[in-house]
């Protein structure tokens, strides 16, 4: 008897383990509820509710990052993202506090090429305070911002820089941007930007920027949590109403540069181990080319059987780690891949090695299996997001950056299925046609421990 039911559970066992590997996730079964309002100010305003938890979370997306800064005014979309933080017209104190004492969580706000987002998660009873106050620094913020205020935050950020800079391999952002970008380019200058730009910053020109692109009609605001879709909306209409949808803006169109041939780059920093990185320009976010880089960089690097991280870290033990990521930009992005060489490594060798599994996944394409295990971790990672209402990834952040980019907060509907529908010839085409171009290889050397000989000249 007792072999009869260990023989019936174990066939349980192997059926559910066959179905499980079997299983795929479909883009049809995702479905992220939301309502969607236009204020008449032009204020895009998505809600999304969910009463697991009595919070809410507010993300504030507004359409502008660095590339739409001018020659000589780098950094600045970065510098006017911390003015953002230091008090408006109607409440002139520091907003971390102001949230904090009212039970704020993944309090935070970023900048990069192509928008700058606010985000914060609150208790639902705090939900007026934070629209208030994210409503005063949209529409009441510049009497707040005097010549004391902006030199303060000009060092923050100039110290921000150099702190980045003097990390491990820290150059190689500003070096690889230059490299992939011709002068004039909107993304041929890093986020943070150029330090004379930075110290060249006004008052002027923090009014000026404010006023061309902090207007209501190039901001989206997503509230999600524990809420009433109507009741959100009378609330943002009283908060946000009065704020002008400020003037109309030019967009970018794609904008790709295509290299002819390789070019080589290399530069020391004071790190333990050889790094060398190859980077090519690849399709605007949200392509379907530009998701399947994304397949591509996790059949490369993500786990221990990715193709790179197998042959360089655990077959021949000459890497100490592997990395790749499809660096997703608005009009033009890059894929990145690169890999640390172990001290006294040959850093030809490893070299060799990443050109040949490339070569060999231009050729031949992934396997069926390791097509379906990246795209199962894809799904896996968007549906890990949807736990959370705020934060990277989470809710809020999904419906304000798809409207924000793509003019459709459901958007993310179209990348699913371009990741569900992809084929082993699809990952290969894409493959052959943008990394058989020209690419910029950067080499990172460890800078040699020099010694003094001390002097015996009077």
């Amino acid at each position: 008897m007792k072999k009869t039911i260990l023989f019936i559970m174990l066939c349980l066992f192997c059926l559910t383990k066959q179905h499980a590997q079997d299983f795929e996730f479909k883009s049809d079964q995702i479905d992220l509820k939301y309502e969607r309002f236009i204020l008449p100010n032009g204020l895009t305003l998505l809600v999304h509710e969910d009463h697991k938890a009595p919070i809410a979370a507010v993300n504030v997306w507004y359409h502008v990052g660095s590339k739409n800064e001018k020659p000589g005014k780098s950094g600045f979309a970065h510098l006017f993202e911390h003015l953002m933080f230091n008090g408006s017209e109607n409440y002139n104190d520091d907003y971390f506090q102001a949230l904090e004492r009212i039970g704020g969580t993944d309090l935070n706000g970023t900048t990069n090429t192509d928008r700058t987002n606010y985000f914060q998660n609150v208790p639902v009873a705090a939900l007026d305070q934070v629209l208030f106050l994210e409503s005063d620094r949209m529409g009441h913020l510049l009497g707040a911002i005097d010549q004391e205020r902006l030199d303060e935050q000009r060092g923050v950020v100039q110290n921000e820089k150099r702190q980045g800079e003097n990390q491990p391999y820290g150059k190689q952002w500003d070096l690889l941007t230059k490299a992939m970008y011709p002068k004039g380019h909107p993304y041929s200058w890093t986020v943070i930007g150029e330090m004379e730009d930075l110290n060249a910053a006004s008052l002027e020109d923090v009014q000026e920027w404010f006023k061309s692109y902090y207007g209501a009609a190039n901001a989206v605001v997503a509230v999600a949590g524990d809420i009433n879709p109507q009741e959100v909306y009378n609330k943002v209409l009283n908060y946000f109403g009065d704020i002008p949808s400020g003037p109309t803006i030019a967009r970018q169109e794609v904008n790709i540069p295509l290299k002819s041939s390789d070019t080589y780059q290399v530069y020391e920093d004071r790190v333990p181990e050889a790094r060398i990185l190859f980077s090519w320009n690849t399709p605007e976010f949200g392509n379907k080319e530009d998701i399947h880089f994304d397949l591509i960089s996790s059949i490369l690097t993500s786990g221990k059987n990715s193709r790179l991280y197998k042959r360089l870290v655990y077959d021949e033990q000459v890497a100490s780690s592997v990395v790749s990521f499809q660096a997703s930009n608005e009009i033009a992005s890059e894929f990145i891949t690169w890999a640390n060489v172990k001290p006294e490594g040959d850093i030809d060798r490893v070299q060799q090695i990443m050109e040949e599994e490339l070569a060999k996944l231009i050729k031949e394409g992934p396997t069926e299996s390791e097509l379906k295990r990246v795209k199962a971790a894809y799904f896996s990672s968007f549906i890990k997001g949807l736990e959370r209402i705020g934060g990277f990834g989470g809710v809020s952040d999904i419906l304000a950056s798809n409207q924000t980019y793509f003019d459709d907060a459901a958007y993310y509907k179209t990348v699913l299925e371009f990741v569900e529908n992809a084929t082993v010839l699809d990952i290969q085409n894409t493959a052959k046609k943008w990394l058989t171009r020209g690419k910029h290889i950067l080499l990172c050397k460890p800078f040699p421990e020099y010694t003094i000989t001390k002097s015996t000249v009077d």
